[in-house]
């Protein structure tokens, strides 16, 4: 007997689709609400370490990961100027175990490709172009109910009625927000946190890979706080520069590779032939990081949020997504194992990930403060083989 029978999920998103297969699987009834009308077949590359590629065999997803996406050991620091130079040569530590790679590299689309159909066969029904703008709670089957328009009601239930799109969809057990940074949920549930700026921004291509890649390289100097790239297939990588926030809004596509090219021009080595692909057409694209946590707790009732709209941390130590997919993994295990949602429930939940998640998101930030204040004798590998170890154990 499972604590759930009948689920809403807002969002598409890695925490969202995985909440998905766990609970699909276990054969509690899914639906999935997502805002885009399709499942995005753009964006970069993302780096997955251990931890998260535990979770995808966990998932039954690992060797469709493994299949499209790079693996790889270590990483290479260079140094920027003429011929790049390798400085160091990392190891990493096995954050999954000793039966996954240390990390691998994979195209978004792809690993949102295989989550969205491991969904669809173990039955979730993905609902895409609906957004969840409504949700009501009760304790004796009288509810008021939030909506996003501002509008107030009453509703009669007894678990939590969800409008999508200004209709009724039903009455769940749970309604999980993985909307993402912006969520929607977090704000109708009550929890009025926002995610802020750090200072940094961020521009990233998808370009063929070098011969001479085979593995993350970060360079660290130079105009950029840094410049650095991850294999994400045979043929394939993503490329990033690191800056100073700026508004880069009015871009145009044309401008943002011309950007991109000029600001990596301190940068030799593969970055040759990156700057040959930006040039021949790839992409480029810009956006800001940023930082938040909801303090515990992360569920109001039998409404909970997990993934980007509970945490988000800049990408310095890419552990966001591997956050989300434990976040995921926790909380489908407890509502899978025990027969109630009650306070037990929740507070097993948030002792088994509020503290880690904002280890995770502390460390992330602390490294690019770090950069941003200057800071030259500042522990970087110290802080980073920290979270490894913290990462290496079960979530």
């Amino acid at each position: 007997m499972t604590a759930v029978q009948k689920v809403a999920i807002a969002g598409a998103g890695v925490a969202g689709l995985a909440t998905a297969i766990f609970l699909a699987k276990a054969g509690v009834e899914v639906d999935l609400y997502d805002a885009q009308p399709a499942l995005s077949t753009r964006g970069s590359g993302i780096t997955l370490q251990g931890n998260a590629l535990r979770v995808f065999d966990e998932l039954g997803v690992w060797d469709e990961i493994a299949a499209a996406g790079k693996a790889f050991e270590g990483l290479n620091l260079r140094a920027p100027g003429p011929g790049a130079p390798v400085v160091a040569a990392l190891p990493d530590l096995k954050t999954g175990g000793p039966d996954y790679p240390s990390t691998m590299g994979m195209s978004r689309p792809d690993l949102a490709r295989i989550l969205l159909a491991a969904a669809e066969h173990h039955g979730a029904r993905v609902h895409f172009g609906t957004r969840v703008t409504g949700v009501s709670q009760t304790d004796d089957g009288v509810a008021g109910v939030a909506r996003t328009d501002g509008v107030a009601g009453v509703a009669r239930t007894d678990g939590v009625a969800v409008e999508v799109d200004g209709e009724p969809a039903g009455t769940f057990d749970l309604l999980v927000g993985a909307d993402g940074l912006h969520s929607a949920v977090r704000e109708m549930i009550g929890i009025h946190v926002s995610p802020e700026q750090t200072g940094m921004g961020i521009w990233r291509t998808f370009v063929s890979l070098p011969p001479e890649v085979d593995r993350s390289e970060l360079y660290y100097g130079g105009p950029m706080y840094i410049a650095g790239y991850t294999p994400t297939g045979d043929d394939t990588m993503y490329a990033f520069l690191v800056e100073a926030a700026q508004d880069r809004s009015n871009v145009s596509p044309e401008e943002a590779r011309r950007i991109m090219v000029e600001q990596s021009r301190a940068y030799d080595g593969p970055w040759n032939h990156i700057r040959a692909d930006i040039e021949a057409g790839a992409d480029a694209n810009y956006t800001w990081f940023t930082r938040h946590l909801v303090e515990a707790p992360w569920n109001r009732g039998r409404a909970v949020v997990i993934g980007d709209a509970a945490h988000s941390c800049p990408p310095t130590i890419a552990q966001g997504a591997a956050q989300g997919l434990e976040d995921a993994a926790v909380l489908s295990e407890l509502l899978v194992e025990r027969d109630a949602v009650d306070q037990a429930l929740w507070d097993a939940f948030h002792e088994r990930r509020v503290a880690r998640a904002k280890a995770i998101v502390d460390a992330s930030v602390q490294l690019g403060q770090w950069q941003l204040d200057g800071v030259r004798d500042a522990d970087m590998g110290g802080l980073m083989f920290g979270v490894a170890q913290l990462t290496a154990a079960r979530a």
